[in-house]
């Protein structure tokens, strides 16, 4: 009987130190495997400059921006990303309840523009839009999504992010 009890005990401590060697050491981090530039990456802070105004294109690329925030890749760099969105020139027009001026089947992408804007607000994603964008554009600012934090100039709000260490990807 004592035989069996010790044989179980070597099997599960040989289990147990074979899991520690393969797991990481506390505090450290497994590199992404597949990009070369998040290599020594510690933080993503991301500022993302939306200016698409095509609404199938926008809400591909809205799409492809919150795939990326919860992108494995990024998580092994950073469990708590930082991206915001700031909407300014033509896209002002596609985060709105109005949609006036577009085609029916243009229309569907907006909509799903909207299901995107609530998911990335939902995951965390700061969403802000450049009010003077819309005054020039044309958009009622009530008409904005509610998710949506309104500012004055965007470009201030990108030039302060970037400032603050977020990186700029252009969304055009």
């Amino acid at each position: 009987m004592r035989t069996n009890i010790d044989a179980v005990r070597n099997v599960l401590l040989a289990g147990l130190i074979l899991l520690l060697a393969v797991l990481p050491a506390k505090g450290e981090q497994s590199q992404p495997e597949e990009y070369e530039g998040l290599q020594g990456a510690s933080s993503i802070r991301t500022v993302f400059d939306v200016r698409a105004g095509a609404p199938k294109s926008a809400a591909i690329q809205l799409d492809l921006i919150l795939q990326t925030f919860s992108d494995g890749n990024i998580r092994v760099v950073d469990e708590r990303p930082e991206f915001v969105v700031v909407f300014i020139g033509p896209a002002v027009k596609l985060v709105t309840t109005d949609v006036k001026g577009f085609q029916p089947e243009e229309q569907e992408y907006i909509e799903k523009i909207g299901a995107i804007v609530r998911e990335m607000a939902r995951q965390g994603i700061k969403l802000e839009i450049c009010i003077f964008a819309a005054e020039v554009m044309g958009v009622d600012p009530a008409t904005i999504l509610p998710a949506i934090k309104h500012v004055r100039n965007g470009w201030i709000s990108m030039i302060g992010y970037q400032a603050q260490g977020y990186s700029l990807v252009p969304v055009y």
